[in-house]
């Protein structure tokens, strides 16, 4: 059951740019909101992020869509999302994202201790594929890097 999601709150502006909030991930101080889930500043920039462009322009959505802090909220868990045994039981099986999730660049904080994994590699030709940096197809519990994805459908790119 997912929460509904709340109205930002709009950042109010200063006089000075050194009493303005700042996006805690970019610095920037331009046009910023609250996050839902843990209320820092962010750039208030989804507008930016074009669909299906994969892009990752866009502080806001980054945060809401790539960070264990966004699922977490998303998701109506209760509870502090850095030991949520909802979220880490989502990811039981790809522990590589639950990791990614936790650590990347969209975090305001990061998982402390995050568990191991063993890589993920291609069916194919064994290469290591990093799931968070994408770049992969899946075929049933199989992944494929690019270069095998490209050689054995063609026309996908067409």
């Amino acid at each position: 059951m997912s929460k509904k999601p709340k109205a930002r709150k709009k950042a109010t502006r200063s006089h000075t740019s050194e009493d303005r909030p700042r996006c805690g991930l970019c610095g920037k101080t331009g046009k910023l909101a609250k996050t839902e889930c843990c209320d820092h500043w962010i750039c208030d920039d989804e507008e930016s992020y074009r669909p299906f462009s994969y892009a990752h322009n866009s502080c806001h959505r980054n945060h809401r869509r790539y960070t264990l802090c966004g699922y977490h909220y998303t998701e109506g868990h209760p509870g502090d999302w850095k030991t949520c045994s909802k979220c880490r039981k989502t990811f039981e099986h790809e522990v590589e994202m639950y990791v990614y999730y936790g650590t990347n660049e969209y975090n305001f904080e990061k998982l402390k201790n995050p568990p191991k994994y063993k890589p993920t590699h291609c069916s194919t030709c064994g290469a290591v594929i990093i799931l968070g940096e994408g770049g992969y197809s899946t075929r049933g519990g199989e992944y494929l890097c690019g270069a095998c994805t490209s050689a054995e459908f063609p026309d996908l790119g067409r």
